[in-house]
């Protein structure tokens, strides 16, 4: 059995290599600790395809040196722009340009997941004082007043000063902490795909986050890779899932549940992948997260639905004002206390906003024609709905 004792140079131990992990040791390492992070994966990487970076998510970037590197690699689209997948009407868009830039401070961007991860690593990698261990999945774990003992699946021991949890939405580090059963299943499958923009038929919108809306249906598409492929996202709802059932869900009823849809909506369908799926899962918001020497980050403490489009960019949030609340405050509990309480309302709201922003989207019968009515009197140009969400982010 390997056993590793760093507990005298306070060497923070994070569970998770993904971009929160990741993220949290590039975070510490630049206030000067030492970080040792534990991956299950034989080898480092995101599995996914597209994510949005909002100006809150740039904010925390730049915070960490790395937002210079975005504009090789992200796509800084003109419009998030809302249809109608029924009918093809445009009900609202919102301009991401100069005056959404002034107003925010910072642009919004989308970014392919393993570049951004990439982009992040590699930042890692020239800090001093960070480790970087894979096929290292944490089992469990035990602290007492001055560090962690840490377990991995392989039997190695690692002593550290506190423990980060950032091991997703399974996390085992918040089965420890919380033991609040297992993620609640949303009831939603989403198809992806990447492909290179010369395969795409209809450019109407290939400058924007373009977002059609439909009955328990709803599509996404916006470049990656600086505009060089595109990125397709087809989400469906099926109660049976909901039941635990996955046998129903597949590429039949994806196409039957987007056949009212308009003709370029299906043709869209052509861009995803039929041979792999997404079940989308959240859970409630639970406060709790950090007890003693060990804390949760990201998916393994706030798991949200993509609605928001919030989910890395609340774990970038969590790493920089984590590490700030290390810096900052004296006692490493109590700065684990005070990091989960200027975080637990905010990705909250979040959690319970994309519930909310779903039912929007997918609304069916009169819903829809309600949802229809109230977006397309949005007034144009406001940003009301996400003034929260992007603005007073307290590092």
């Amino acid at each position: 059995m390997e056993t590793r004792s760093d507990t005298t140079s306070g060497e923070f131990i994070v569970a998770g290599g993904g971009i929160g992990g990741i993220a949290t040791a590039l975070a510490l390492a630049r206030q000067g600790r030492k970080v040792r992070v534990l991956e299950r994966a034989a080898e480092l990487g995101e599995i996914g395809y597209g994510l949005q970076l909002g100006p809150n998510a740039y904010r925390m970037l730049e915070h960490m040196g790395v937002a210079d590197q975005l504009k090789d690699r992200a796509f800084f689209p003109n419009n998030l722009v809302m249809i109608d997948a029924i009918d093809g009407r445009e009900l609202t868009r919102m301009a991401l340009g100069s005056d959404f830039q002034a107003k925010f401070g910072y642009p919004y961007s989308v970014i392919h997941r393993s570049d951004l991860h990439q982009m992040l690593l590699d930042a890692v990698r020239d800090m001093p004082g960070v480790s970087i261990e894979t096929s290292k999945g944490v089992q469990g774990f035990t602290q007492n007043k001055d560090g962690v003992e840490v377990t991995c699946e392989d039997g190695s021991v690692y002593h550290g000063t506190a423990l980060i949890g950032a091991d997703g939405l399974k996390s085992r580090v918040r089965a420890a902490l919380l033991d609040d059963g297992a993620p609640r299943v949303a009831g939603q499958v989403a198809y992806r795909g990447v492909v290179p923009m010369e395969e795409i038929t209809d450019t109407t919108h290939a400058d924007d986050v373009v977002l059609w809306v439909g009955p328990n249906l709803h599509m996404v598409q916006y470049r990656l890779r600086g505009g060089k492929v595109m990125n397709n996202v087809a989400v469906v709802e099926n109660d049976d899932l909901r039941l635990g059932r996955t046998d129903t869900i597949g590429p039949d009823e994806m196409e039957r549940i987007f056949a009212p849809c308009t003709e370029n909506v299906r043709k869209n369908l052509g861009y995803v992948r039929k041979d792999r799926n997404w079940v989308l899962y959240d859970r409630d918001p639970k406060a709790g997260w950090s007890q003693g020497r060990a804390t949760l980050l990201g998916d393994a403490a706030h798991p949200t639905l993509q609605y928001m489009a919030q989910g890395a960019c609340m774990a970038l949030e969590d790493a920089a004002v984590l590490a700030n609340k290390i810096t900052t405050v004296p006692s490493l509990d109590q700065a684990l206390l005070d990091y989960e309480h200027a975080r637990y309302l905010r990705t909250g709201r979040i959690q319970l906003t994309s519930r909310f922003f779903c039912g929007i989207c997918h609304a069916v019968g009169g819903a829809r024609d309600v949802r229809n009515s109230l977006v397309e009197s949005r007034p144009k140009g406001s940003t009301f709905e996400i003034d929260w969400l992007y603005s007073g982010i307290e590092l």
